[in-house]
């Protein structure tokens, strides 16, 4: 006697035809089917996958309002030219407007995205929040537990809604538009190298009218870490 498993629910009418034509019986998709809604046996439909989140531990949207207030990351990707994709993590003070790091490789795990994130803490020292996307790198609990350690608190937003981390958009469209999409990148290396560069004149050498004409680094070397805010005239 075959064994239907007319009750598995995870099994559908054409997986039990199957198991019984092995069986040496004949029997169509249909007849199974129709066997099982006689029985009150049909399947329910497979349940809707629900992409993991991270969880916030401060308010969303919290707006910068000093130097080191809140950080902001993200990937952008690119091609080399002798082929194989590459990633750039990119972090900006939202404040000063800083690119903090521009970060390039093949591959970066929630792992690489911590060592990067170290070697900022150690130079800039801490942000009081970070905001970033539900990607798998930023969510990974094994980094958000040296965040929670380092009393970095998140800023996740909603998915499908990037507005809510409009300054690194922002950013990555200009990233994009003056360096990514003007430049044939041979090697990985050769990208380090333009993207450094890049990164260099846009803090040091480029003024910006949201900070009074001053370049980030300017706007930066004025404002104390963690302190009142110094204005600037527009």
């Amino acid at each position: 006697m075959v064994d239907l498993s007319l009750k598995n629910p995870e099994f559908g009418a054409d997986k039990i035809a199957a198991m019984v034509r092995r069986g040496g019986h004949r029997v169509a998709n249909q007849r199974v089917r129709r066997v099982r809604r006689d029985e009150c046996l049909t399947v329910p439909p497979p349940s809707k996958k629900v992409s993991r989140r991270g969880v916030s531990t401060g308010r969303l949207p919290q707006k910068a309002s000093h130097r080191g207030h809140v950080w902001t990351w993200d990937f952008i990707h690119d091609v080399t030219v002798k082929g194989g994709s590459f990633r750039v993590l990119s972090v900006v003070d939202e404040y000063t407007r800083e690119v903090l790091a521009l970060h390039a490789d093949r591959h970066i795990g929630s792992g690489k995205v911590r060592e990067v994130m170290e070697r900022l803490v150690a130079e800039y020292g801490a942000p009081g929040y970070i905001r970033s996307d539900n990607g798998p790198e930023f969510v990974a609990r094994n980094l958000q537990w040296w965040l929670a350690g380092q009393q970095i608190k998140t800023l996740y937003i909603e998915p499908g809604s990037p507005w809510q981390n409009g300054y690194v958009e922002s950013f990555h469209d200009k990233f994009r538009r003056e360096c990514l999409a003007r430049e044939l990148f041979y090697t990985l290396g050769e990208a380090r190298v333009v993207i450094g560069d890049w990164r260099w004149k846009y803090n040091i050498v480029r003024p910006h009218r949201s900070l009074g004409m001053k370049t980030p680094a300017e706007f930066a070397a004025m404002q104390p870490c963690g302190g009142a805010p110094v204005q600037t005239a527009a």
